[in-house]
């Protein structure tokens, strides 16, 4: 087993250095194949578009809001003017400039490759953050002030005096650390509802029964799903046929899959993980949202079913949450 970890181990450093230096400081970064047009959505629908990575931009009935927003040529440390980390394969679908204004940035955890720093520090200051337990120290040096922890099981409404945006944290299978010591930091999926519909942001997790638990909280109308870097890390990324899996067992009707074709975190090859889903859910293709970055979902108008929802009751939760 040790000598299988130390394999492991060696073979990435070899392959990152080699990648770092032979390939990444010369390689050109492919367009967005697809670019959005936020200033034509609908206040009247629900819209979203994939700008790369986990970071998807969403119209929720005139509620802007942005996930894990990572927007730079490269994601990770920052020394000086550079940063060490990963180079993206594909430029974001719009640059932090081209954004609309954004009410809510919605971050999942603090991994450099969804808490981005480059980013965040370019986002508006009347931008309120939701973000998981014990991260928000992490956007002290940015413009953001109004940031918000949620933790397990929590539940906060914001923009009362727009209609509501009602947000429930839970948790995945992930881990939160951002660096080998800050292991009191933790990581959430959330769900979004306004206005009788809901979505589900998974964040980043590898296969969990916890999706199942969620379907008493659904339908669910979109679920934004990891399918990517699960080779070999797959305790804590979830293959693009398991991604599928909770989203049925959570009871989604659509799947925007993220965290792929960006960077390369993993060994599978960039094309596989979209390839993959695409066959898994090939008896059912309309249910794929989304493929290319860049492209844009506008939600079918007929609304889902109307349930009960018990953690929109819960004023147990409410008060644990802040409201």
């Amino acid at each position: 087993m040790i000598r299988w970890i130390r394999k492991l181990y060696n073979r990435w450093e070899v392959e990152a250095f080699r990648h770092a230096l032979l390939n990444d400081a010369m390689r050109w970064i492919a367009p967005a194949p697809c670019r959005p047009e936020p200033h034509t959505w609908s206040a009247d629908d629900v819209t979203c578009s994939w700008l790369g990575h986990s970071t998807v931009l969403i119209n929720f009935y005139g509620i802007t809001i942005l996930t894990d927003p990572v927007l730079g040529r490269r994601m990770g440390f920052k020394l000086g003017p550079f940063v060490l980390g990963p180079k993206r394969y594909v430029q974001p679908a719009l640059r932090y400039y081209e954004l609309p204004p954004i009410d809510l940035v919605l971050v999942s955890h603090g991994h450099m490759d969804h808490l981005d720093y480059w980013t965040l520090r370019r986002m508006d200051a009347a931008s309120t953050v939701v973000t998981s337990r014990n991260t928000s120290d992490l956007l002290r040096h940015t413009w953001l002030t109004d940031v918000r922890e949620l933790g397990w099981h929590e539940i906060t409404t914001l923009f009362r005096d727009r209609g509501g945006l009602k947000i429930h944290a839970f948790p995945t299978s992930h881990w939160g650390a951002r660096v080998r010591s800050d292991h009191h930091r933790a990581w959430n999926g959330y769900i979004l509802e306004r206005n009788g519909r809901r979505i589900l942001f998974g964040g980043d997790t590898g296969y969990t029964r916890m999706f199942e638990q969620l379907r008493s909280h659904g339908p669910f109308d979109i679920a934004i799903m990891p399918i990517g870097a699960y080779r070999p890390w797959l305790v804590n990324h979830c293959t693009p046929e398991q991604a599928l899996q909770m989203c049925d067992e959570a009871g989604a009707q659509y799947i925007v899959p993220i965290h792929h074709q960006t960077f390369r975190l993993s060994w599978e090859p960039m094309g596989e993980p979209i390839a993959r889903l695409e066959k898994a859910v090939s008896d059912a293709p309309h249910r794929l949202a989304l493929r290319r970055i860049g492209e844009t979902f506008v939600l079918p108008a007929a609304p889902t079913q109307q349930l009960t929802h018990p953690f929109l009751q819960s004023s147990e939760l409410s008060k644990a949450a802040g409201e």
